[in-house]
């Protein structure tokens, strides 16, 4: 167990700054909390060493690391709590560390890997969740952040979970944020998407919607450009963050969320602390996080965007806020010290 004060933590990576995603956003946050409380946090990550851009994802880009290199960075630390983010190199790299010095360490499940890789090599992606099943085993604890996310890991053999959901920046997404000046003289409701503009994120079934009004995405990716050539009527702003971010959110009418293969949706909890409803599809998620009073999910977008223009902003906005990450920082820690208490303990709501 880790004790009750101050404690060294090992944060392993392979997804980090420049990487701008809500795995890196919900990385980079829970450390800077974790050090304004007094712990010491090393994070191994893949710009400390010599990198390559991931095939068909050159924005991912994935550690070249000599062997024993993170099992040297680990030793040196002597870490109370080993965390280990992802399943990648770096992941992999930490996890055979651990398994040889019998050192217990946690894993997360961010991001799901089985279907974007599925995605991208027209491969089952039931392949890619033996090597999921086989990365998270030999875990103390897995950290999920919804419930629907723990079931389906469950299906999979991997039951020692526990809950570790996400926060908003309070002080930055708020309704009064100011508008960007791009909306001007939009014809509404603008229906706004904001995340990664990549193939999995399932935006084409955004854009080609028959709703009436404007569409804009923001955000960066692969597909940007081909995305901007085929859909000219939408408008693409790229990327943008803090408060310039939360205008883009607080001035929209409706945030749409066409992704179905996302573990939580950081974008969505920062829409409704901007006062914006959610549009979403019926999946793991947007089923955890969007209830009607704050959104509405349907199998057609056109209607769940319909219906979640009658929300009321203020209890979108109340119902933002309730997310801090504070308690997800919490949640983290007392993942990494509670190693000894039994699973019962961890059972999500």
């Amino acid at each position: 167990m880790l004790a009750d004060g101050p404690n060294r933590i090992a944060i392993v990576t392979d997804a980090w700054l420049p990487q701008m995603n809500g795995v890196v956003r919900t990385l980079t946050t829970t450390c800077d909390i974790l050090r304004q409380h007094g712990h010491e946090v090393l994070t191994i990550s893949p710009d400390q060493f010599a990198n390559c851009p991931c095939p068909t994802y050159p924005e991912i880009r994935l550690a070249l690391s000599a062997p024993g290199a993170v099992a040297d960075r680990l030793r040196r630390f002597a870490p109370d709590a080993i965390h280990i983010a992802t399943e990648g190199p770096l992941g992999l790299a930490a996890r055979r560390h651990c398994l040889r010095t019998a050192t217990p360490f946690t894993t997360a499940y961010h991001t799901q890997f089985p279907d974007y890789v599925a995605q991208r090599t027209h491969l089952p992606a039931e392949w890619f969740w033996r090597y999921i099943s086989w990365f998270h085993a030999p875990a103390c604890r897995i950290l999920v952040a919804t419930a629907s996310i723990a079931e389906e890991l469950r299906s999979h053999g991997l039951d020692q979970l526990h809950g570790w959901s996400r926060g908003v920046d309070l002080a930055c997404f708020t309704p009064d944020a100011p508008p960007p000046p791009e909306y001007a003289g939009l014809e509404g409701p603008i229906q706004l998407y904001v995340g990664r503009v990549a193939p999995e994120k399932n935006l084409e079934a955004f854009l080609e919607g028959s709703y009436p009004g404007s569409k804009v995405v923001v955000g960066d990716g692969p597909a940007l450009e081909s995305l901007r050539a085929r859909y000219p009527q939408a408008l693409f702003l790229g990327r943008r963050s803090g408060r310039e971010l939360a205008g883009c959110y607080a001035a929209a009418d409706v945030f749409v969320f066409p992704s179905r293969t996302d573990t939580f949706g950081l974008v969505m909890i920062e829409a409704l602390a901007c006062g914006t409803p959610v549009a979403a599809y019926p999946v793991p998620g947007p089923c955890d996080i969007v209830t009607d009073r704050v959104g509405a999910l349907a199998e057609n977008l056109d209607r769940a965007i319909a219906a979640a223009l009658f929300c009321d902003r203020r209890v979108c906005a109340r119902y933002g806020a309730s997310f801090s990450w504070g308690a997800a920082t919490a949640q983290f820690l007392s993942g990494l010290a509670s190693l000894e208490v039994s699973d019962e303990a961890y059972a999500l709501a």
